[in-house]
């Protein structure tokens, strides 16, 4: 048996949000060595810039196209220089997201609900819908919804963000059941605590880490490359009858 054919991303196009740094560069890494041209977005440009520049040096074939999720015509933006580029999109991973309020729900604004759900929740759906002709037209489209523990189960200090990964995680099934007669698997990925910038708050808390590691079976912080190690398996033909799935890469947490 091949395994190597049964993982790779050969003559595949991904586009990965949030994919500036932390998980998302960890995905956009594993898709790239797997063979895939790669669309890395986020906010900023010059960020994207330095992260392909990185990857090209190692071979990979990388375009990065800034996008703001929060703005529905910059995912419209998107979607269009990638086909411009690539003429195709096979992969699609939902990783940007924000949390701009940490501490007790009723202390969330209206103000932050809203841009919390736009990004987390509203921008997935968009995408999505934006991907769907193309991803429609691939011989192996999949699209990778990155939730988190906090979708399963409320996360202390993390209401609404909390709210909003469970939305994406009944996102992700209602796709996958509507998209299955179009070839299209949609699944998602439940981080637990992962050693990146956006989740600093938490891992840097001596309080938090210590509640954390006394719950930890796997006693340690995750990394981005097991998250984009989860992601291959979900991208690739290794999971050609998995759609609608949750998987959990969180150290044993939720058990």
């Amino acid at each position: 048996m091949d395994l190597s054919a049964l993982f790779s991303l050969a003559n595949k196009v991904a586009i990965i949000t949030g994919a500036s740094k932390g998980i998302g560069f960890g995905i956009a890494e594993i898709f790239a060595a797997a063979g895939a041209k790669v669309v890395i977005s986020s906010r900023k440009q010059e960020a994207l810039d330095e992260m392909a520049t990185q990857l090209r040096e190692k071979g990979y074939e990388v375009a990065a196209i800034a996008c703001n999720v929060g703005r529905m015509e910059e995912m419209d933006n998107l979607v269009k220089q990638t086909i411009e580029k690539y003429g195709q999109i096979d992969i699609l991973v939902n990783n940007a997201a924000v949390n701009p309020v940490f501490g007790p729900v009723h202390n969330t604004t209206p103000e932050a609900f809203d841009k919390i759900m736009d990004v987390n929740v509203k921008a997935p759906f968009h995408l999505m819908n934006l991907c769907f002709p193309y991803l429609r037209a691939s011989s192996g489209a999949s699209v990778i919804n990155i939730s988190s523990i906090g979708g399963i189960s409320p996360e202390q200090g993390l209401g609404i963000y909390s709210v909003s990964k469970a939305a994406l995680i009944s996102l992700s099934k209602v796709y996958a059941k509507e998209w299955g007669d179009h070839k299209i698997r949609v699944n998602t990925i439940c981080p637990g605590l992962i050693q990146t910038k956006f989740s600093e708050a938490l891992w840097s808390n001596d309080k938090i880490m210590e509640h954390m590691m006394k719950a930890l079976p796997i006693k340690r912080v995750g990394t981005s490359e097991e998250i984009g190690a989860m992601a291959l398996f979900l991208a690739s033909k290794a999971s050609s009858y998995t759609t609608g799935a949750t998987l959990t890469a969180d150290g044993g947490f939720t058990i």
